[in-house]
């Protein structure tokens, strides 16, 4: 969050009830995960890590009679909590109620990540993690779309074959003879070229597409102008996770002061060793990047 703002949203605490109330609400969550915030705090955007370092937008409307109104939320969540309020809660209570729920979806997300990494996805740029289904290649021009259990991701998933007539039913007529196949313990890749007797298409080694270009951190493409970022100042992002199925642009500034505040972060002499906040992809950081 930068300074300014922050000025900003203080001088607005002191002329109503309502924007002082907001303001030390936000003091509560902690300033270093907002975001952006509305020109009159009536829209918060916070950054959520879960327990596997994960990296999650969490967007917050207020409305003027707030905290008589519950707030109305909206994250990168395959579906929403059951928010609950009183006139007694505080921005504070919803962020837990929110980091409670990531943690319910952590297997989901786990074997979401496994079906991008080892899999050729359709439109992997458009996967997020909001969306249960995964369409992927199977080959001659025929695709599979699954659909994962969100409260039981290693069980068989629903199951959708497109393409050509003959080659579709063959591969329906194979699943259905195989599924009890399926062993939920066993990885994703090993259960589905099990269950239809064929090795699938791995993911194509494609060049990395310019077009995800924000911040995966800070969410802005270009870092703000000011002393305090040195000759990186203004500067686009610098930094791409290697992970295909991923991609994702950071700042290295925003990236290496994203791995300082997790615990298993590894520093070795003037690099810093960790995992992509959103495929746990391994990567490594040269401090001095940010410096130079």
């Amino acid at each position: 969050m930068e300074v300014n703002q922050q000025a900003r949203c203080r001088k607005l605490a002191k002329s109503s009830s309502f924007y002082s109330t907001v303001y030390s609400e936000i003091e509560e969550v902690g300033w270093e995960h907002l975001v952006r915030v509305g020109g009159d705090l009536n829209f918060l955007i916070f950054r959520v890590l879960d327990s596997k370092g994960r990296v999650h937008v969490l967007e917050i409307e207020l409305d003027k009679a707030y905290p008589k109104v519950p707030p109305m939320v909206s994250a990168d969540v395959p579906y929403i909590f059951n928010l609950e309020w009183s006139m007694n809660s505080r921005l504070k209570n919803l962020v837990q109620q929110f980091e409670e729920h990531l943690e319910k979806l952590q297997g989901f997300w786990s074997t979401l990540e496994e079906i991008d990494r080892s899999l050729q996805i359709v439109d992997s740029k458009q996967a997020s993690r909001a969306i249960v289904s995964r369409q992927i290649q199977v080959g001659n021009d025929c695709f599979m779309l699954l659909s994962i259990n969100i409260n039981d991701p290693r069980s068989l998933p629903e199951c959708r074959f497109m393409g050509s007539g003959n080659v579709v039913n063959s591969l329906r007529k194979t699943w259905k003879r195989n599924v009890d196949r399926w062993v939920r313990d066993n990885a994703f890749l090993e259960n589905l070229e099990c269950l239809l007797n064929i090795q699938l298409p791995r993911p194509a080694d494609e060049e990395k597409n310019n077009h995800l270009d924000e911040c995966g951190i800070c969410y802005a493409q270009y870092l703000p102008i000011g002393d305090e970022h040195g000759p990186k100042t203004g500067n686009a992002t610098d930094y791409t996770c290697e992970n295909n199925s991923c991609s994702k642009a950071f700042h290295s500034m925003c990236l290496v002061d994203w791995l300082r505040s997790i615990t298993t972060t590894r520093q070795s002499f003037n690099v810093l060793f960790g995992n992509c906040p959103y495929c746990s992809e391994p990567i490594a950081v040269k401090i001095n990047a940010t410096k130079n």
